[in-house]
């Protein structure tokens, strides 16, 4: 039996098959988080320029929540000298609370591939959502982070990103255990809500911590 293509030779085929010489992708991270900020990052490619040995060290790409930190950071690391340009763009949990997570991350998807300034005729790509006041063309493409290299390393990025906010936040905000778990809803931290309360980082329009407050 021949051996299986790595997933991220798979995610670049897929690129390169789009017929468009640049593709763009944009991922978030964060958006179901009860605490820190949303996360969006977009990484514009040129799947067909890529040289052997940047292919190669693109093999490991995949959906950012299917690797390991380690993994995450060593492909952060990669993506970072091989993308023709990176955006990101984080929105606070204040602003989340004032307009809304859905507001909040289409508008940071939005932004983020804004940021690109992809030449005309990229293909843009977003995970799993349509921007609706995004002024160019783009395609939403469902669980599109196991699809797209572009949006894979999109997805990375993001990750990475908000991984690092996040251990910040543990920082400023001990006995959360924020560095540990993001700020997502584990029992680990529902019951530092309950012993402690909310803190600033937390998302205040979010049922667990209205409730907690």
């Amino acid at each position: 039996m021949a051996p299986r293509t790595p997933i991220g030779r798979e995610l670049l085929q897929h690129d390169c098959g789009l017929g468009a010489r640049f593709v763009a992708g944009a991922d978030e991270a964060g958006r179901g988080a009860l605490a820190g900020p949303l996360v969006a990052a977009a990484v514009l490619l040129e799947p067909a320029a890529l040289s052997m040995e940047q292919v190669t060290a693109l093999e490991r790409l995949n959906d950012s929540k299917k690797l390991a930190a380690s993994r995450r950071d060593e492909l952060a690391a990669i993506i970072g000298a091989t993308a023709l340009t990176i955006a990101v763009v984080a929105i606070s949990s204040s602003e989340i609370d004032e307009i809304g997570i859905q507001a909040a991350n289409l508008g940071a998807l939005s932004r983020a591939l804004d940021l690109l300034q992809a030449p005309e005729g990229s293909e843009l790509l977003v995970d799993g959502f349509a921007l609706p006041l995004h002024a160019r063309p783009h395609r939403a493409l469902v669980k599109g982070d196991g699809t797209s290299a572009a949006i894979a390393a999109a997805s990375i990025i993001a990750k990475t990103t908000r991984d690092r906010v996040m251990e910040q936040l543990d920082a400023l905000s001990p006995g959360y255990g924020f560095g540990a778990h993001a700020g997502y809803g584990t029992a680990v931290h529902m019951e530092a809500i309950t012993r402690l309360g909310p803190c600033r980082a937390h998302r205040h329009s979010f049922a667990p911590i209205s409730l907690a407050a």
